[in-house]
């Protein structure tokens, strides 16, 4: 049995790793299953062994493309002094790094991946552990959250419970910050707006933050 998990855990990276080179090279939109298995040196039919669809394996890959952010948050979310400024400081550091990345956040956090897409979270760590040295254990349950609305739910509850918001403006404050966040980002992705990456994520923070100061007590 456990040469079987070495082996199915060696085939999914050559897979994931194959993908995320065509994404650093050609982009996302030009992946395909095809691509993918001659890059790995297997026959498509293979790949199926390991993935549901191709929209998992463009997840796992884009995965690895969120080091950076995922490298920041911890140490971002740090600086705030009570739960709101942690949570204005979490949604800084998410605008930040997906204007930058548009397409590797749209794969990981909206486009849709069928049922149970929090299991393809914990199958990626399952398989790149070091991903997670250094990530605050406290965060570890925010990071295994794929769902935005419920990343940002659990820091507001934290808000509510010490009386910097109101229990009955949580879902509120957190679907409204999330629509705005993902109309922007929409929009950016479209070319629907002539804001650059920096001006993006500006107005897209001015919004959230006057929504959470809003409902502050």
């Amino acid at each position: 049995m456990g040469n079987k998990k070495i082996q199915r855990s060696r085939m999914w990276k050559y897979f994931v790793d194959a993908t995320a080179e065509i994404i650093e090279e050609e982009g996302i939109e030009n992946v395909t299953i095809r691509k993918v298995a001659d890059r790995a040196g297997y026959n498509s039919a293979t790949i199926y062994n390991y993935f549901t669809e191709i929209s998992h394996l463009i997840f796992f890959a884009s995965m690895k493309f969120l080091k950076t952010y995922t490298d920041d948050v911890g140490s971002a979310i740090e600086k705030g002094k009570n739960p709101l400024e942690k949570y204005i400081l979490s949604w800084e550091c998410f605008c930040k790094h997906s204007f930058q990345q548009p397409q590797i956040f749209h794969a990981v956090f909206i486009k849709d991946l069928g049922n149970h897409p929090e299991k393809l979270l914990a199958d990626y760590y399952e398989i790149y552990p070091s991903d997670l040295i250094n990530f605050p254990e406290e965060l570890k349950v925010i990071l295994f959250e794929r769902s935005v609305s419920k990343r940002g739910r659990s820091i507001l509850e934290i808000a509510s419970n010490e009386g910097f918001i109101d229990n009955a403006d949580i879902d509120k404050v957190n679907e409204m910050t999330i629509l705005i966040w993902q109309g922007m980002l929409t929009n950016f992705l479209n070319n629907r707006t002539t804001h650059d990456v920096e001006k993006a994520s500006e107005i897209t923070m001015d919004y959230i933050t006057e929504i959470i100061l809003n409902s502050s007590k």
